[in-house]
């Protein structure tokens, strides 16, 4: 049985259709879901389904990202987790850290890469004219969004899309495909899934 940590800054919708996912039969269990936020929803979320939770607060750290990590890592290294999932975890992780978990650490975003590393997605694929967008579940490598991807799932951009419902619409289709590519990944395949 693989061991997974969910790294999470935000309400953690992401990370709950993993952890709920990995029941029965599923070749994985969820260890620890940690944040860089105290206050983060998706703690107080996880906590409530009984999964071990913790928390570094990246604002008492300044600037000095390696010592961040470094406690990061501690709280990892005890959960020994075979995969790590980034799930809306919004720091970008210095070099050191992703080599440390290299092959094992998958993240989620929210569009089709290689288009649209980095933020805002949504209104660059609108304002590109896009007639779809959608969402990638990739191994995370140094480099910001550009790591192999494992999976992606398409929609369709209406005529009056607005980014925020282009985010509502893709949110659905991330809470599809992480959880698949997760299981693939676990069971060691790491072919490309497309989700429609």
């Amino acid at each position: 049985m693989k061991k997974v940590a969910v790294l999470v800054s935000g309400g953690g919708s992401n990370m709950l259709t993993l952890c709920d996912s990995m029941v029965g039969d599923h070749p994985a269990r969820p260890v620890l879901v940690l944040s860089n936020d105290p206050a983060a929803k998706g703690l107080e979320r996880a906590a409530e389904r009984g999964l071990a939770v913790a928390a570094v607060d990246h604002r008492q750290f300044g600037k000095d990202r390696t010592a961040f990590e470094a406690e990061l890592i501690k709280l990892l290294d005890a959960a020994s987790p075979d995969i790590i999932c980034l799930a809306g975890f919004m720091r970008v992780l210095t070099a050191g850290f992703v080599e440390r978990y290299a092959g094992r650490m998958l993240n989620i975003h929210p569009s089709l890469l290689p288009k649209y590393k980095g933020l805002n997605t949504h209104a660059r694929a609108l304002e590109a004219g896009d007639a779809e967008a959608g969402c990638s579940v990739h191994v995370v490598t140094p480099e910001l969004d550009d790591g192999p991807i494992l999976g992606q799932a398409r929609v369709t951009v209406a005529p009056d899309e607005t980014a925020q419902s282009l985010a509502a619409k893709v949110l659905v289709q991330e809470h599809r495909l992480y959880p698949a590519v997760l299981r693939r990944f676990a069971d060691g395949k790491q072919g490309l899934l497309e989700l429609t």
